[in-house]
Formats: C-alpha cells, sequence, structure tokens
C-alpha cells in the first residue's frame, strides 16, 4: 500500500497529533502544533535518537544551546554570504517559487538542489516549466533563508541578530570548553537537540519542510586523516538507528550520494525515506565536514579551538563527521512506517492500526472498565493510575462500547490494552490484550507492568 500524504494529514489531524498553528484563524503556512499524542510520540522519537547516539556509547556527550548566537557566529559558518535556494518568479503575478521543487514536480530529475542558477535556468527553458499558474518564470537567484531580527532597544544595523538557521553551531563554538570541562579525548562527540528556523520560499509536503523546526545533530571531532573511517562508521551506525532500533523497513530506506557538495563538505550522504506515494526524500544528512567548522571559528573569533593531543603534545584542529536529523521529518517517517489498514470479517470498514514500536508508543497501555457501573470505572482508575505514578505513560478510556474503544487504541498505536471485568473485583484479575495479535490473557493486576517492555506475549 503506496500511503498517500492527506492520509497521513488527516488521521494526524483526527487523532490530535499535529495541527497547523493558529488555526481557528485560518492557520499559518508551514508552522504546525503537536497536540497530545504528537508531543509524546515526538519526544518517544528523540529519546530513542537520545539512547542511540549518547546514552549507549560512552564516546558522546550531549549540550544545549540557545537559539540565538552572535551575529559572527553567522558570518563564520558561511550562513550569511552562501545559506540559500534558487528562487524564481511568476513574471506575471510575481508569486515566487523555489526552483528545484518546480524542476522536480515537472518530472524532470530528482533532487534538483544540485542545480547551479545557470543549470537551473537550463532545464526550465529547455523543458518549457511554467510557474503553477502557467505563465513564464524568471532567471533563478539566490534567496539567504537566514531569518533575520533585532536583539536590544533600537532597530538598526547594529542590534541586527538571527535565529538559528541550523542548530549545530553551538557545538562547534563551544567544542574546546566542553571537551576540557568533560575532560574528553578525541574521538568523541557531542549531541544536541536544537530549534532551527529557516525562511522558506515555498512551504508543502506538511510536516516535511516547516518555517520552524527540530534538529538532533550529532558532531563528532577526530584527528585530521581519521575522518574517512569515521564517516563510514557512522552512516553504518544511523542506518541501523532505523532498521534495528526502530524497527523500518529496510526497503523504505536507502543512501543517496551529493552530487554537488555545499561549501562545508568533503563529503556528502543521505538516508533517504520512502514518504509513501511523495517516493523516496531525504531523511538525514551525513557529512564529513573536515576541520572547515573549527577553522573557521578559530579564525573569526581569534580563539585558538586546537586540540592537544595528550600523548603526542601535538596541537591540530579535529575534523567533524556530522550526522544531523530534522525530528519533524523523523516523526513523518514514523507515521507514514508503521501506519496500517487492515480489512476485517464483519466489517465494511477496514481497521487502522499504527504500529508503533513499545518505545515510541504515545501512551503504552489503555485502561478500559467493561461497565461505567458497579465499581468497574473506579478499579480501573485505581489501576490507571498506579500505572502513572510508575512513570508508565497509560490512558484510560470509558466511552462507547468495548469494541470501539479497542478499535481506537489501535488506531492510536496503544500496544496493550487491559479490560476492567467483573472477574477484576472478585478475582484481582484482569484481560490483558496485544494491539497486533488481538490475542488476549488473563493476568494478576499486580503483573500488568511486567508484560509492557516486550514485543509479544511469549504465551502467545
Amino acid at each position: 500500500m503506496s500511503i498517500k500524504l492527506d492520509t497521513i494529514v488527516k488521521y494526524s489531524h483526527r487523532n490530535g497529533f499535529i495541527f497547523p498553528s493558529s488555526e481557528i484563524y485560518g492557520g499559518y503556512s508551514a508552522v504546525y502544533d503537536f497536540g497530545p499524542l504528537g508531543k509524546l510520540l515526538k519526544d518517544n522519537l528523540v529519546q530513542a535518537w537520545r539512547n542511540w547516539m549518547v546514552t549507549f556509547r560512552d564516546d558522546v556527550v550531549e549540550i544545549e544551546g540557545a537559539i540565538f548566537l552572535h551575529p559572527k557566529v553567522w558570518e563564520a559558518s558561511g550562513h550569511i554570504g552562501g545559506f540559500s535556494d534558487l528562487l524564481v518568479e511568476d513574471t506575471i503575478t510575481h508569486k515566487r517559487y523555489r526552483a528545484d521543487h518546480l524542476i522536480e514536480e515537472a518530472g524532470i530529475m530528482e533532487n534538483a538542489d544540485s542545480l547551479s542558477p545557470e543549470e537551473t535556468d537550463k532545464v526550465i527553458q529547455e523543458n518549457n516549466i511554467l510557474s503553477p499558474d502557467g505563465n513564464p518564470l524568471s532567471s533563478a537567484k539566490h534567496f539567504n533563508l537566514l531569518v533575520s531580527t533585532h536583539l536590544g532597544p533600537t532597530v538598526d544595523e547594529s542590534t541586527v541578530a538571527y535565529l538559528k538557521g541550523e542548530a549545530c553551531q553551538n557545538i562547534y563554538v563551544n567544542w574546546k570548553l566542553v571537551q576540557e570541562t568533560s575532560r574528553r579525548q578525541l574521538p568523541f562527540g557531542i549531541a544536541q537537540l536544537g530549534k532551527a528556523f529557516r525562511n522558506e520560499i515555498t512551504v508543502k509536503q506538511y510536516i516535511f519542510r516547516t518555517r520552524e523546526f527540530e534538529q538532533i545533530d550529532l558532531q563528532f571531532f577526530v584527528k585530521p586523516g581519521e575522518e574517512d573511517k569515521w564517516y563510514e562508521f557512522w552512516k553504518d551506525y544511523r542506518y541501523k538507528f532505523y532498521t534495528e532500533y526502530l524497527g523500518y523497513n529496510s526497503a523504505n530506506l536507502k543512501f543517496r550520494q551529493h552530487e554537488k557538495l555545499v561549501f562545508y563538505a568533503k563529503d556528502a550522504w543521505d538516508i533517504d525515506y520512502k514518504f509513501g506515494a511523495l517516493g523516496f526524500k531525504e531523511l538525514e544528512g551525513i557529512h564529513n565536514r573536515t576541520d572547515y567548522d573549527t577553522k573557521q571559528h578559530s579564525e573569526f573569533s581569534g580563539k585558538d579551538l586546537r586540540y592537544r593531543d595528550p600523548q603526542t603534545n601535538e596541537q591540530y584542529l579535529p575534523y567533524i563527521v556530522e550526522t544531523s536529523l530534522g525530528v519533524n521529518r523523523l516523526l513523518l517517517s514514523s507515521l507514514f512506517e508503521f501506519y496500517n489498514e487492515e480489512s476485517v470479517a464483519d466489517s465494511k470498514e477496514a481497521r487502522i492500526v499504527m504500529k508503533f514500536p513499545y518505545i515510541l508508543a504515545p501512551y503504552k497501555i489503555a485502561i478500559l472498565p467493561l461497565m461505567k457501573k458497579d465499581g468497574l470505572a473506579e478499579e480501573a482508575h485505581q489501576i490507571y493510575t498506579n500505572l502513572r505514578k510508575k512513570g508508565i505513560i497509560a490512558d484510560i478510556d470509558l466511552a462507547g462500547s468495548i469494541g470501539k474503544r479497542y478499535r481506537r487504541q489501535d488506531e492510536i498505536g496503544t500496544p496493550w490494552c487491559v479490560t476492567v471485568d467483573y472477574e477484576t473485583l472478585s478475582e484481582g484479575t484482569v484481560t490483558i490484550r496485544h494491539r497486533d495479535t488481538m490475542e488476549q490473557l488473563r493476568i494478576d493486576i499486580e503483573d500488568i507492568s511486567a508484560y509492557l517492555n516486550s514485543e509479544t506475549f511469549a504465551e502467545f
């Protein structure tokens, strides 16, 4: 089944995962809010990344950086001069569009963002690509993506500041301080979850491309000459994050090497994901940044950012291998990956099941009293409260028939459902049901939490 983006959009809105920001006023282009389930899913995805990249390793530390950085940072990084997309304009309506999007939508080529302005113009002319309104297009020109603002009591050139175009710059400017205070020796990595902002020309495809988003980055600092070895290591390690830890189907993932490199990279590969009917698109970037960042910030700041090798006393600027992932794209890929529609006997409607692995599921378990009366609802609330006090994110659902409540929990991806019935009151047992197999087992109330960390019941 090739899932359409519209299916995911409607699913997410209906179940409280994602809403357009300021929706009651008509929404705000390319800005989204995360509802109760979306927030839980996003947090679980970030924690899964943190587990894989930081907690499970002994060579990575994590920091948290501010959104505002000194304007000189963006000058040194090359963003003020080189952080741009190619823009074309409808010569009649003067609406503006990303040139690579128009080329890709015309079916001419994939990943047209690698083209130069001259190459872009040539492709548009040779293929007679017009604007969405059917009008001729202007020549392509660069459009800087940094979002500018002012900090301070006046509004002039002296108070210009920029929202972060990418989250990772905090790591580069702090790298030596982190290395010294954490007493780390190379090679080691610095990880960070951080906000980024981009003044996108055109925005579409839901949360795939937004003006405000979070990035989860790892910058791995190595001795010059060792970067190629570590580059291959991190490519493999990141691929295994999806296939071995999150359980993605390998058929939905592929590596793609950049044909043309950005100014800071010696080599660059993307992990592309098949977003249903949208096809393969960039999910994560893995870059060999050489010593570009440490060199630039050393020169522009006038500070010595070299590393002193404690074994040889040699000093050098570290090289950097980067893995960078947008949380929104990770979330969107998980919705595509685990969304299922199944036919059910004696039912005209498909059973929608979001087959999140346990570590990602927003609710880990739902407590469902068979009836609201005779003390069943009160007993269900007691079980629910006890689980929540143990740190287990549980839900309780009392509305509708038990069958409808099972369906609701299946649709939002809850792995386990517990039914509280009259035997619960007399025997202290409950029925626990597995989302994917729909099989049920009778267990004692005190044994519920023991089942929550396994994917399937041994008894099944």
